[in-house]
């Protein structure tokens, strides 16, 4: 393959460094292009700079040579002078580091051909991301940075503001789905002063790193959306509320910062208007209940992140009793999208139910992992498989978790659900702040119900006697089921007490705590009494519900198995039968992992063995008798 670019000056070579791909030593690659460069002499005419999350994180290290648009993948600091001698000086694509097609394994040499970015519509919140230098607000002017702000600063009435945000049907997308519109217009017609404008960046569900990666590759978008509202709801102060996990985010937030007030964007008569608004960091101890506002304001005002009673709502008492406005680190960063292109064009991008685009962290059993923006009403099928891949080594697709841990498990069988508010609320699970964990055939429902429980238990800040026990029953339960000790009656009480604690918790986690448990026995009941019943896990994945056994047809004498063992459960001789006591086995899947017979001579069966007294457990007996 050879690149039509033929002139030098025309090109710029961006490297990954989000928090991914820096995981995966993508400075030194930087470092490594930029001293190759000084080698040839060719520093003058090829930019190098590095960018924010580009969202195919499974992919990372990510190098892009513009214009051309050339994807490399999985890059390493030895590759770099092999992409400058062969692809910048004589016009040779290092084919080697191409992404390859999971479904075909043929090389795909252009980002625009890749599957997982051609059915993605990439224009709100993820429009600069992997495009521009995070650290760099000029890269962000030259995409258009800070027009909206000049617009509304200028051209527009705080009312008029509101009421182009209301019209554009934007909805929070930090989970509850509310209208961001009506929520600002309460908090303008509050009398109090002053008024506070916050972004919620405690990004906490497992798997997700929507809002983490927005806040690396694009600060300023946000900083944009938050200075609007702020002007929009008459807010004198705000704060960008990160957890102190995401070192990344705070650090180049911090950067933003003083570039923004360096060039007049944020501080005292923000660009020679009316106008003037502070933001300061602060950074959360990483409790998944401060995603709830109410328990972030207390945060803030440095008390326990603990949940309000609401009514009275932050837009009329927030912060230090105070008129605030929460916004999630998304809604904030389509603000500016809005004002530009106008509320019409973003309703248009939408289905009956919701407007816009929707950004997802896909991760899980899928081929293509990583951050997805797709417009509201895309189907999962569209999702999993078009973008996705597909489901990787020919597995079946079995179900997708939406919503994170208050989110619900959706079966295969609803693939074409179109994803927006209203329809993943009648099917039991939420839009969330934008999980999306796809699950395939190996997976036990009643595991993963157990796991999501497991987390939000933990995670309870315990000031409401519905989720502090709440969780703690359900989570006692599903471990008996698991265990192979539950009975047809944990059915009826895992319901009665979901709908306990769905109704009387005090906030949005406890309410929604229950969802993974609801929709699992919603769609997938038969695995509940499969190990009720007949004490089996169909998926093989409860521990209490396998026994380990060894196809002496397949057993090769090894003694690998033996010898790893951590129960001595296994008995044998070298090169001779070798067979697993069921009463010893503690189901660590050691012996299952490592035997190295072709077609494993170690296998797993659902279901609790009876003693070893009635199987054979002496291995020359067995062999004796073959």
């Amino acid at each position: 393959m050879t690149s039509k670019i033929q002139n030098n000056e025309e090109r710029t070579i961006l490297i990954c460094q989000g928090t991914g791909c820096i995981s995966s030593n993508s400075p030194k690659i930087y470092e490594a292009l930029v001293s190759g460069l000084n080698k040839h002499n060719l520093t003058d005419a090829i930019g190098v700079k590095f960018t924010g999350c580009h969202g195919f994180c499974q992919r990372g290290p990510i190098v892009i040579v513009e214009p051309e648009g050339i994807f490399y993948s999985e890059v390493r600091a030895k590759d770099a002078i092999e992409i400058i001698e062969s692809h910048i000086m004589r016009n040779k694509p290092v084919e080697r580091l191409f992404y390859h097609d999971p479904q075909t394994n043929l090389p795909v040499p252009y980002y625009k051909d890749i599957d997982f970015y051609k059915h993605q519509q990439r224009i709100v919140v993820l429009r600069n991301c992997g495009h521009i230098d995070p650290e760099d607000i000029d890269d962000y002017l030259k995409a258009g940075g800070y027009k909206a702000l000049r617009k509304v600063l200028f051209e527009m009435k705080p009312e008029e503001v509101i009421e182009e945000v209301k019209n554009s049907g934007l909805m929070g997308r930090g989970g509850a789905g509310f209208l961001t519109g009506v929520k600002w217009g309460f908090c303008r017609a509050a009398k109090d002063q002053p008024k506070y404008i916050i972004c919620n960046g405690d990004e906490g569900d497992p798997g997700a790193f929507m809002d983490r990666s927005t806040l690396e590759a694009d600060p300023h978008s946000v900083f944009e959306g938050m200075i609007i509202a702020g002007y929009a709801i008459g807010a004198s102060e705000g704060y960008i509320y990160v957890r102190a996990e995401y070192p990344l985010a705070v650090k180049r937030f911090r950067i933003a910062i003083r570039q923004a007030e360096e060039r007049g964007f944020l501080g005292s008569n923000i660009i020679g208007s009316s106008y003037s608004l502070k933001i300061d960091i602060k950074e959360g101890a990483g409790a998944f209940v401060c995603g709830e506002e109410t328990a972030l304001i207390t945060s803030i005002e440095g008390k326990r992140g603990q949940p309000r009673p609401r009514p009275p709502f932050p837009a009329q008492v927030g912060v230090w009793g105070k008129p605030t406005v929460i916004n999630n680190v998304k809604t904030l960063a389509s603000v500016p999208v809005i004002i530009t292109h106008g509320a019409k064009w973003f309703a248009s991008i939408c289905t009956e139910n919701s407007t816009g685009t929707s950004v997802f962290a896909l991760t899980g059993n899928i081929s293509n992992r990583g951050l997805v923006e797709v417009p509201m009403g895309t189907s999962l099928r569209k999702i999993i498989y078009e973008i996705g891949g597909g489901i990787p080594n020919g597995r079946k697709f079995k179900a997708v978790q939406t919503g994170g841990p208050s989110g619900g498990c959706l079966p295969a069988s609803l693939v074409d659900l179109p994803i927006d508010f209203k329809t993943l609320a009648a099917a039991g699970s939420i839009m969330g702040s934008g999980g999306l964990i796809v699950m395939d055939e190996d997976t036990c429902m009643v595991d993963t119900a157990h796991y999501f429980l497991s987390f939000t238990k933990e995670e309870s800040c315990g000031k409401c006697t519905p989720c502090r026990i709440g969780t703690r029953k359900i989570l006692e339960i599903l471990t008996r089921i698991k265990s192979g000790e539950g009975t047809e009656k944990d059915l009826e009480r895992l319901e009665d007490l979901a709908a306990t604690i769905k109704g009387a918790s005090l906030c949005g986690l406890g309410q929604g705590a229950p969802n993974p448990v609801l929709t699992t026995l919603r769609y997938f009941r038969d695995e509940y009494e499969e190990h009720i019943r007949n004490k089996k896990c169909p998926a093989l994945v409860c521990k209490a519900l396998i026994t380990f056994k060894i196809d002496p047809d397949k057993c090769i004498g090894c003694g690998l198995c033996k010898e790893n063992c951590p129960s001595e459960t296994i008995r044998g001789e070298i090169k001779g039968l070798h067979v697993i006591d069921p009463d010893k086995c503690m189901r660590c899947g050691i012996c299952y992992q490592i035997c190295p017979a072709k077609k494993n001579a170690v296998y797993k069966i659902s279901g609790i063995q009876q003693s070893s007294l009635s199987v054979a457990v002496d291995a020359q007996t067995i062999l004796q008798e073959k």
